[in-house]
């Protein structure tokens, strides 16, 4: 039997190295990994998307409900937005979409987004997205309610990824205190995860990735892919077959 995977993924799940893709395009690291598998992948993500933001996809989206009942795993792909700098509080920037009239929400989003990096480097990457404790305690909130739904289900997750985004004054401080926090609630849930620095790290840093610093080309899509899929197998490869 062919395993099907359901995805919660932030734009690392479907930005390419021109932009973002559809979920089912074959070049994507999802598609890449369940392929690997022999199997196939659902994919549930959203640009920015945090830990929190999985969970409530988790309990809010009823597609999701129905694929829990037929999905052989879950991987958690996110955490890497969590750790940006973050100098609005997130309410407040992702509230700016909702300004109105248009003029008026084009001219302060703009302001906005000039003076992001300006401010993410004079607070030094703080405050950030989502702080480490709550991305872990909405990863362990998911997990507890994925295992009382479905014991037998295996779920992987990953640490979080580097970047060197002008948009973001290329500062990353909290990325090496979320991702030792991270491991140490995987290892404790016990959720394998995918370490996104030791595989993208040198493609993003050396500038192999997106433009923006942050996505990956599809050399990083197929190398994270080929990594999950390996990560995966011990658990899902005896079920398949």
């Amino acid at each position: 039997m062919a395993p099907r995977l359901l995805v919660f993924g932030d734009s690392l799940s479907f930005h390419g190295p021109d932009g973002p893709h559809a979920a089912d395009d074959a070049r994507l690291w999802p598609n890449i990994a369940a392929e690997a598998l022999g199997g196939t992948a659902d994919l549930v993500a959203g640009f920015g998307w945090t830990a929190r933001d999985a969970w409530w996809s988790l309990i809010g989206d009823p597609r999701v409900w129905a694929d829990l009942h037929h999905v052989d795993a879950v991987v958690l792909a996110v955490g890497s937005m969590d750790t940006l700098p973050s100098p609005l509080p997130t309410y407040l920037r992702t509230g700016l979409r909702y300004l109105r009239p248009d003029p008026l929400r084009r001219v302060v989003r703009k302001a906005y987004l000039a003076a992001q990096p300006r401010l993410a480097i004079a607070l030094r990457g703080r405050p950030v997205v989502l702080p480490s404790k709550l991305t872990v305690h909405y990863l362990d909130t998911a997990v507890g309610a994925l295992r009382t739904l479905r014991p037998e289900l295996p779920i992987f997750g990953m640490l979080p990824s580097v970047h060197r985004s002008d948009s973001y004054g290329r500062v990353h401080t909290a990325r090496a205190g979320a991702a030792a926090a991270l491991a140490a609630w995987g290892r404790r849930a016990d959720v394998p995860l995918l370490d996104l620095e030791a595989v993208v790290g040198d493609h993003v840093l050396s500038g192999r990735g997106n433009l923006d610093g942050m996505h990956w080309g599809w050399e990083g899509h197929a190398a994270v892919g080929a990594e999950m899929a390996r990560l995966m197998a011990p658990v899902l490869r005896p079920a398949a077959t």
